[in-house]
């Protein structure tokens, strides 16, 4: 009625009869056998013999030469000694051929449907053949037979005596597991391990554990290190193999509770600079859309801080929820150490504002925000190019330094997914037709009309599938038209090996030390590693020398390896015209001209489009202006063939500066370079002198 209550009860009942029979069994036996006897009545005590206290002695018998040479009587040596000193000898025999059946027909019933289970969680490959049942219970058959032709090999054997130290080995290893794994569960504090039974104690379960191991010792050494060879063996199998099966278990509640206190532990350490470690958000949106954004951010952060993917949702909330699992299992198989989060907000800002401000646990909480340049924001609405750059405002706002990262080509990609994505299905049906085609060959009519309609049907097929054929090559004829190799290339840029070049850093800025700590990170990585870094910085005419000694120095207290200090003295200086007037026809489309128009109407194009950048707004930055065109001459001309370019970010002041002209100082200064890096620190010190 109760088997929580009823099933320890018996076993523990059990337990405790069968060893009170095996005791008494042993006491009875004990007292009617003596150790060790030759078998032969004629052996007796001669006169005079002194006994030295042997039972057999004092009964009249004489078994000293067993001492020196084997003996087949006894107990020690005759295993049918119990059916000599029973009342009944076949009754012995029938008791034992019985324990036998009871426990075979247990083992050859439950190990083949654990045996089944195995296989059909694919654990371990090449045993798949086993996990298929038979009939309504799903009977595992062919593990019935495994497990038949081991029983028949090990009988074969005809040793009983040398199977039974490995066969208890096998099975005291199994109660060991069974017992550390009561332990484990508890140790692990999981919720969902709820044993009850009213004395459970999870230090007997660890006592008994050891015991068992102990045992297996005793029994047999070398038997139990092949047990125990074997365990290991398969234990770093399936660590290694990683078999996608969730069995809910105490090491996985364990992880949970060592990164729990590891956290908590963390929050106790107050932050230092030495400790500093870049952690990113990285506005990704789905992270196989924009592949080549979170490679680069990835780059720096594996194994060395935290990277979180981010995706804002203006719509729809299921489809957060439902897509949330697969993203993450992208980046697990893309061996992608990153973490994905979605966000569902009114607008895109403000989602990215609640994920700057909820992101992370504790002293594990990002610190620089990533996105990737808005390459179209000439194209967008005035509102998305607000939002935009209303994000580097908050990021600046809740103290998170900024990395704004832009390639010629952009960053997504989805219609590329998409082309490739509908291939694969055309392929797919192709494939199913020609099947359908071979089954309608197989099985053509012999003769007659019946025959006839068969290879008419076949003919149909044939033509429909040659339209099919037609619509793939169609699509594959667009596909080669209208996919772009080169974004395609683009996409995957980051995940090769760079070859040697260099990556220019243009410090113009101090922000803490965050524009020289990304491309150092970057050296050290095995795909970087061939890349040198070269140091740009502005300074004047007549301290060109001096300047560069005070930059090495700096460099080499910081331990930052450099290639080239440069030091460039005509940051300041008027871009040429050709170059001013590409900027002026950039943003001729956002400009007010409100000093040729009468006040009224200036004033109210000001209120109808706010957004627009003034004459005065214009005069007030322009020698902000000429310094973004002049450092993309400069660039241009220092940094054209390198790797990357690391570049410290302008930053426009809030209310102050149009969101427009900032667009298009940001485009102008990144515009026909190498892949660049934009980046400001939040002006907290991320450098130290001191290892």
């Amino acid at each position: 009625k109760d088997p929580q209550v009823a099933i320890p009860k018996g076993t523990m009942l059990a337990i405790v009869i069968t060893t009170i029979a095996y005791i008494a069994v042993a006491i009875c036996a004990a007292s009617c056998v003596v150790r060790d006897a030759t078998g032969n009545i004629n052996d007796t005590v001669v006169s005079g013999m002194s006994c030295n206290g042997s039972s057999a002695c004092s009964l009249g018998y004489d078994f000293s030469r067993c001492a020196s040479q084997p003996c087949d009587y006894g107990l020690m040596n005759n295993f049918q000694v119990m059916s000599m000193v029973s009342g009944f000898g076949p009754l012995i025999t029938a008791g034992i051929f019985s324990a036998t059946l009871s426990s075979a027909l247990a083992s050859l019933v439950s190990a083949p449907k654990v045996f089944q289970a195995l296989c059909k969680d694919n654990v371990y490959k090449g045993l798949q053949f086993f996990a298929k049942g038979y009939g309504k219970n799903n009977e595992p058959i062919r593990g019935y037979v495994l497990t038949f032709v081991i029983a028949m090999a090990f009988i074969l054997i005809a040793e009983l005596n040398t199977i039974a130290p490995i066969i208890s080995n096998f099975f005291l290893a199994s109660y060991a597991l069974i017992n550390f794994s009561c332990f484990h569960a508890s140790y692990a504090k999981s919720p969902g391990w709820r044993p009850a039974f009213r004395y459970y104690n999870m230090w007997v379960s660890l006592f008994g554990a050891l015991l068992c191991c102990g045992v297996m010792f005793v029994i047999n050494w070398w038997a139990a290190l092949i047990t125990y060879a074997i365990e290991l063996f398969l234990y770093i199998y399936v660590t290694y193999k990683k078999p996608e099966v969730n069995w809910g278990s105490s090491t996985q509640a364990l992880y949970y509770v060592n990164a729990l206190d590891s956290a908590l532990a963390l929050t106790t350490v107050e932050d230092h600079v030495k400790n500093f470690r870049p952690q990113c958000i990285a506005l990704t949106g789905a992270p196989m859309i924009r592949p080549a954004l979170l490679d680069i951010t990835h780059a720096f952060t594996k194994n060395n801080g935290l990277c979180i993917c981010c995706e804002v949702y203006t719509l729809c909330v299921k489809e957060m929820n439902s897509g949330m699992a697969k993203k993450q299992d992208w980046l697990t198989k893309n061996k992608r150490k990153a973490f994905y989060a979605a966000v569902a907000a009114d607008s895109f800002r403000d989602g990215v504002k609640s994920l700057l401000q909820a992101s992370g646990l504790g002293r594990m909480k990002p610190n620089t925000l990533v996105i990737g340049f808005k390459k179209d924001w000439r194209n967008a609405t005035a509102a998305q190019v607000e939002n935009y750059v209303g994000i580097i405002h908050d990021a600046f706002d809740f103290e998170l330094g900024m990395i704004i990262v832009r390639i010629s080509q952009g960053f997504d990609i989805s219609q590329v997914l998409q082309v490739q994505e509908e291939l694969e299905k055309l392929e797919q049906e192709r494939l199913a037709l020609e099947a359908t085609i071979k089954e309608n060959d197989f099985e053509e009519g012999k003769s007659g009309i019946c025959g006839f309609f068969r290879k008419a049907s076949t003919l149909n097929i044939s033509k429909h599938e040659t339209k099919k054929e037609s619509t793939i090559n169609t699509i594959q004829s667009m596909h080669v038209g209208e996919f772009n190799q080169k974004l395609l290339e683009a996409s995957t840029q980051f995940k090769k090996k760079q070859g040697k070049g260099t990556i220019d850093i243009w410090w113009l800025f101090d922000d803490g030390g965050l524009t020289i700590l990304i491309p150092y990170i970057l050296t050290i990585r095995k795909k970087w590693k061939n890349c040198k870094l070269r140091i740009f910085t502005g300074g004047k005419v007549n301290r060109i020398e001096e300047e560069k000694l005070v930059m090495a120095s700096l460099l080499s207290k910081f331990r930052i390896k450099f290639a080239d200090i440069n030091i460039i003295c005509d940051i300041n200086i008027k871009p040429n015209k050709e170059s001013w007037k590409f900027f002026e026809e950039m943003i001729e489309p956002y400009r007010l001209h409100e000093s040729c128009k009468d006040i009224t109407t200036a004033e109210k194009l000001k209120r109808e489009t706010p957004w627009k950048i003034t004459d005065a707004e214009l005069e007030a930055f322009k020698e902000k202006s000429y310094r973004q065109v002049r450092l993309n001459e400069l660039l241009q001309e220092h940094s054209r063939a390198a790797n990357l370019i690391v570049l410290s970010l302008p930053v426009a002041r809030k209310g102050i500066v149009s969101d427009y002209l900032y667009m298009a100082w940001l485009e102008i200064l990144s515009k026909n370079l190498p892949p660049t890096l934009m980046v400001r620190g939040n002006h907290k010190n991320v450098l130290t002198f001191y290892s």
